[in-house]
């Protein structure tokens, strides 16, 4: 079972160890608004500097507060599930061979050109976040490399097999898809066992990658005490297949 945890857009400094793979989310709480064009060249970079250990978030946007808040234009639901589509057809677009034209009914470009081109091979790994039923795990059977749903092991389990069924009318193998989920569902101070009980049950629905993040005043410290101490029993869970 692998773990991490998100880094914004911007975070050019990939010094840290050589085997974290990083992730850039392009969602609402990173990057305000629904997926934009731009999203594609931004990760490009991130990939060359971390020495192709990206990987790109993305997502249609949910939080209407937020957006409303920053004045950044919210659009309805449908529109921002078009937009996501459009971007990351544009992204899949650009990081290959084709640089020629995109027309979109949200977006139209004369050229996809993207400098510099992502080292990853054969392109940095897409992870759409949420659980739509209808249309977010859609898009993941049609474009992801992985997924991120949450919820208890009972409601992660019904997406993977809404995902199922998905990937089964796109003719797509779901072991092909990386599922992940946030792990912050723990009492203040849990116990290895604790934490080991928890990424158990997880992993045996199909969960391969747990995604957690720090809290309190000492970020680091509280990473360090809680999930060091399980990081070797946590390596050895297998994943259940899907």
């Amino acid at each position: 079972m692998i773990w991490w945890w998100p880094v914004s857009s911007d975070h050019d400094n990939q010094s840290a160890d050589r085997t974290v793979r990083w992730n850039s989310t392009f969602t609402s709480g990173v990057s305000i608004g629904p997926a934009r064009p731009t999203t594609s060249a931004q990760e490009s970079k991130i990939d060359v500097v971390s020495g192709g250990r990206a990987e790109l978030g993305i997502g249609a946007a949910w939080n209407d507060r937020e957006h409303h808040g920053l004045g950044v234009p919210f659009p309805p639901t449908a529109e921002r599930f078009e937009r996501l589509e459009e971007a990351i057809q544009i992204c899949l677009q650009m990081w290959s061979d084709n640089d020629g034209a995109y027309a979109g009914k949200h977006y139209q470009l004369d050229e996809t050109l993207c400098r510099p081109q992502p080292i990853s091979s054969p392109r940095p790994r897409i992870l759409i976040g949420g659980g739509g039923e209808r249309k977010t795990l859609r898009l993941v059977a049609q474009y992801a490399d992985a997924c991120n749903v949450n919820g208890d092991a009972a409601e992660v389990a019904h997406k993977i097999d809404v995902l199922r069924r998905h990937c089964e009318a796109v003719g797509r193998d779901p072991n092909d898809i990386e599922v992940t989920t946030m792990f912050r569902d723990l009492r203040p101070t849990p116990t290895v066992d604790d934490i080991v009980r928890s990424a158990e049950a997880l992993a045996a629905i199909g969960v391969s990658t747990l995604i957690t993040g720090a809290t309190g005043d000492d970020p680091a410290g509280w990473l360090e005490s809680t999930f060091a101490p399980a990081i070797d029993r946590l390596a050895s869970i297998e994943p259940a297949r899907l």
